[in-house]
């Protein structure tokens, strides 16, 4: 009791008073159990491109002896030469998370705001907190569709994840646009999952130098492990992200594996498409089970539980049975759960499982 005494005197001593009253990130449970499937947090089923691998076992001891480049500049010019983007346009991160800290540090003015949709990621507040600015939050509908966000907020910066997390779901890109073009600040728009998705947003960093296109290598390249992003836009945005971002941002490890999985376009593709396929009858088989599900464009399902069962229920009982899906507890998204694709093996368990919940739950 006296330890925790002088550790609360301590924070009130040396903590900033934002950072001792915020509350964090809270990430998926990353379970040490092997038995688990574990459906909570978004990774790919299917391992990284053999190529991947070659290349880790390839790495050097003379390699890790050095600083890697700090520009990244092989990386760079790989991702440039795919997307036929200019190299000055591409910025390369410790994953996409990396990318939108720098953004709240870069494009925000004391005193200014950033916008975010709710709900969506919900790191979102976390780093505009950390940032000491206030935020607007713009409440999406019922159907989780898209809503003009404000044009006289006060906004230096909006965060526009597309598709959408936790739903899924992809907003018009006729809306997109016609947001980006009247809006004063930054947008920037978070592709996590758009391998996934039929359609993307990268001609609008082409077309407008108010628009950076972050995206991640954790879903469509099962690289979630190696902690890899990028982003694409006017390099005047990308040059203001390479003054502040840490020297070394980018190991040699990550560097080159990142290489490695761009490189093999087509093992990236495929495994996309395997998850779409298994995705599709998911959704088929969980709807004749009652579940009302979100139209998806992610490599998981955002569904609502039959009246029979709650969405916490349905979670604890699954976990029981060594199944993890993720649950958000915040009062709008209560009603509902995310589950990741798995392997055929892993989802076809699941409603294996959901059948047994569903009749123990009719009594």
């Amino acid at each position: 009791m006296q330890m925790d005494t002088v550790s609360r005197g301590l924070e009130h001593a040396f903590v900033r008073a934002g950072v001792r009253s915020m509350q964090g990130y809270v990430p998926g449970e990353q379970s040490e159990q092997l038995d688990v499937i574990k459906l909570n947090t978004n990774e790919n089923p299917y391992p990284p491109a053999p190529s991947v691998m070659e290349a880790l076992r390839a790495v050097s001891a003379d390699a890790l002896r050095r600083y890697p480049p700090p520009m990244s500049h092989g990386l760079r010019q790989c991702v440039a030469r795919i997307y036929d983007f200019p190299v000055s346009g591409v910025f390369c991160g410790n994953g996409s998370d990396e990318i939108l800290a720098l953004c709240t540090r870069a494009f925000v003015e004391k005193g200014r705001k950033i916008g975010y949709f709710d709900p969506s990621y919900s790191l979102y507040p976390v780093l505009a907190t950390i940032a000491e600015s206030d935020t607007v939050e713009v409440v999406l509908g019922d159907a989780f569709g898209w809503v003009d966000p404000p044009l006289d907020a006060g906004m230096d910066l909006f965060f526009l994840t597309n598709p959408n997390a936790p739903t899924g779901m992809l907003f018009p890109m006729e809306k997109v646009e016609a947001f980006c073009a009247r809006f004063d600040g930054v947008v920037l728009i978070d592709e996590a999952y758009v391998d996934f998705a039929v359609s993307d947003c990268l001609a609008l960093a082409r077309r407008y130098p108010n628009v950076v296109v972050s995206r991640s290598l954790s879903k469509s390249y099962s690289l979630a492990g190696l902690r890899v992003g990028y982003a694409l836009g006017a390099p005047a945005l990308i040059a203001a992200l390479d003054k502040i971002k840490d020297s070394y941002n980018l190991d040699i490890v990550a560097q080159q594996l990142a290489v490695a999985a761009l490189t093999d376009q087509a093992y990236m593709h495929d495994c996309v498409q395997r998850v779409c396929n298994t995705r599709l009858w998911f959704e088929k088989e969980m709807q004749a089970r009652g579940f009302a599900l979100y139209p998806s464009e992610t490599n998981f399902v955002w569904c609502k539980p039959p009246a029979s069962i709650s969405a916490q229920a349905y979670v604890d009982a699954l976990r029981q049975r060594n199944i993890l899906i993720r649950y958000f507890s915040a009062a709008r998204l209560a009603p509902f759960v995310r589950i990741t694709i798995g392997l055929d093996t892993q989802m076809e368990q699941l409603i294996k499982e959901t059948d047994a919940i569903l009749e123990a739950s009719h009594g």
